[in-house]
């Protein structure tokens, strides 16, 4: 398989919004990155509008836990500009600290619920994508045996990528390592779904994601 089947095929099939859409998503979430990596409160207005678009493009596409992760990410958007508005002396910048033990454990407690939460979501998929109408067929199709690795996938990256959004939103540099782990796996994982501008989205978070690790850490060891 070549990269024109990898990447471009599958958009032969798609509407000119949906890849219009895709790609302001992806450009505002880059956008996103940059502005976190350089503390800049800025992270939340861009992150805001890709994670709005993503909801729709996610759903459409049966990535119900990464859709639900990105519905959690525009609330999340809005408590972390607030938070971060009101650590930031000149309304722009903040500054940045390793998590604690306390962290750790919520951060623990939030991972465990998500997978809960999204095994149950997909348990229940045939129900959703049915827009919620249960026939005899439906009932008999629910549980996980309709899943393919794609969702487990998205299941486990659904529940890093929250942890990793509080993190930020508390200004955690432990943040980063989170999206390093999720946006690797999430590559292989969007080409398999057809949506290859988001795939390239996450090779590019990979690489920024390394950059804004080793930028809030020393960003940490410059302050102290």
């Amino acid at each position: 398989m070549n990269l024109y089947d990898l990447f471009l095929k599958p958009y032969e099939s798609y509407t000119t919004i949906q890849i219009i859409l895709e790609a302001i998503a992806s450009t505002f979430g880059i956008l996103s990155v940059y502005f976190s990596i350089k503390k800049n409160i800025w992270v939340y207005p861009t992150g805001i509008i890709s994670t709005a678009l993503y909801v729709y493009i996610l759903f459409v596409f049966g990535l119900l836990g990464d859709c639900m992760i990105n519905i959690y990410y525009t609330i999340m958007s809005i408590y972390g500009w607030i938070l971060w508005s009101k650590s930031s002396e000149d309304n722009i910048h903040v500054e940045v600290s390793w998590a604690n033990k306390k962290d750790w454990l919520f951060s623990t407690f939030l991972f465990v619920l998500s997978l809960g939460l999204v095994s149950v979501i997909y348990y229940y998929k045939p129900f959703i994508d049915n827009q919620f109408q249960m026939t005899f067929e439906i009932k008999k199709a629910l549980g996980f045996g309709h899943l393919d690795w794609a969702n487990w996938l998205d299941v486990f990256t659904t529940s890093i990528f929250l942890v990793g959004m509080w993190q930020m939103a508390k200004r955690k540099v432990e943040n980063w390592i989170f999206w390093i782990i999720g946006d690797i796996i999430c590559v292989p994982m969007m080409i398999y779904k057809g949506l290859g501008i988001t795939s390239v989205q996450y090779i590019i978070f990979s690489i920024m994601a390394f950059k804004g690790y080793f930028e809030w850490k020393n960003s940490f060891r410059n302050s102290n």
